[in-house]
């Protein structure tokens, strides 16, 4: 795996898991709860020593700790909570095994979580879910979704895009010339062409291409996606574009969103803040300051309330003024 040095959360030092199980015992013991002390230890310490944490817990007490958190807390304090004690291996398969259970398949979440991992990741993803839920993946996508979203999903899913190396300037102009033709100059989208190379090429020569393409047909890459396609296959076109850009600024714009306007969209909000905690959340703080002149730590403290809003504050770490 990739060193991620970026994020907001890091090892806590000097860290007693004991120490941490007791308190966090006695904060849940007796009458009331003292969730300052819970969402204090929990957003400052990291992913594994969380887990060392519910160790030490079950060893003291006898008592697992995320039923403990799950029966003292409520609402979307104790989805956080929660998501905080997910182990980091099996956060998105988690994630998916919920976007696609049930009535409905929630696409944002599909999209967000496909169009923005490594291949690495991915290969990882599809090895949890087969451990932990023994079901293969790909046939539970493709049993909930349909047409060329599906195709892409796919795609995407076989982990196979090049590794990045040295572009070839020849194969960039192909591709921009196969992409202008298979949307700007066609009467009709050959989504087909979109979704091989979009899905498949390295993100060097991906972003090379983009270029390529703004200079042969006047248009950034995004509005023609915009333009030729739609629904979901529309969303996750643009998903895939913009990680291949900025995984960090995807993200920036997710959070936006997320908060943009009358109500909240809490499920995203915290995805996304326990998933990037670790691994680049001041780069998305940065990205979000340079493209939307807003600083994360306002937009939360803003949209949130309560020991919610103190733990979210913590994650985020400082403010951008």
């Amino acid at each position: 795996m990739a060193k991620y040095t970026r994020g907001t959360v890091k090892a806590f030092s000097p860290f007693d898991a004991r120490a941490d199980a007791e308190a966090l015992r006695k904060a849940m013991k007796g009458m009331g709860t003292d969730e300052e002390t819970i969402l204090k230890i929990l957003t400052s310490r990291n992913n594994s020593q969380r887990q060392e944490i519910a160790s030490a817990f079950k060893t003291l007490f006898g008592r697992d700790l995320v039923d403990d958190l799950k029966s003292e807390l409520t609402g979307k304090f104790e989805t956080l909570m929660v998501s905080l004690m997910r182990p980091a291996y099996i956060f998105d398969a988690h994630a998916l095994k919920h976007a696609i259970k049930g009535a409905g398949t929630n696409e944002k979440v599909l999209t967000e979580i496909l169009a923005s991992r490594t291949p690495e990741e991915l290969r990882n993803i599809k090895q949890v879910y087969l451990q932990e839920y023994e079901a293969n993946l790909e046939d539970k996508i493709t049993g909930e979704t349909s047409g060329h979203f599906q195709r892409l999903l796919v795609v995407l899913l076989q982990a196979n895009r090049d590794p990045d190396g040295r572009v070839d300037e020849g194969l960039v102009e192909q591709d921009a010339q196969v992409l202008f033709r298979a949307g700007e100059l066609k009467w009709g989208t050959d989504e087909e062409k979109f979704i091989t190379i979009l899905g498949t090429r390295s993100v060097s020569h991906l972003r090379r291409v983009f270029d390529k393409y703004m200079t042969i047909s006047g248009f950034q890459i995004e509005e023609t996606i915009d333009r030729e396609t739609s629904g979901d296959l529309e969303k996750l076109l643009l998903a895939v574009v913009k990680c291949i850009r900025s995984v960090p600024a995807y993200f920036a714009e997710t959070l936006y969103y997320s908060m943009k306007g009358a109500g909240t969209d809490d499920d995203t909000l915290i995805r996304v803040m326990v998933s990037r905690s670790e691994i680049d959340l001041l780069d998305i703080r940065q990205e979000m300051r340079k493209n939307f002149a807003k600083s994360l730590h306002q937009m939360i403290q803003k949209d949130t309330s309560g020991d919610y809003r103190k733990a979210l504050l913590l994650l985020c770490g400082g403010d951008d003024e």
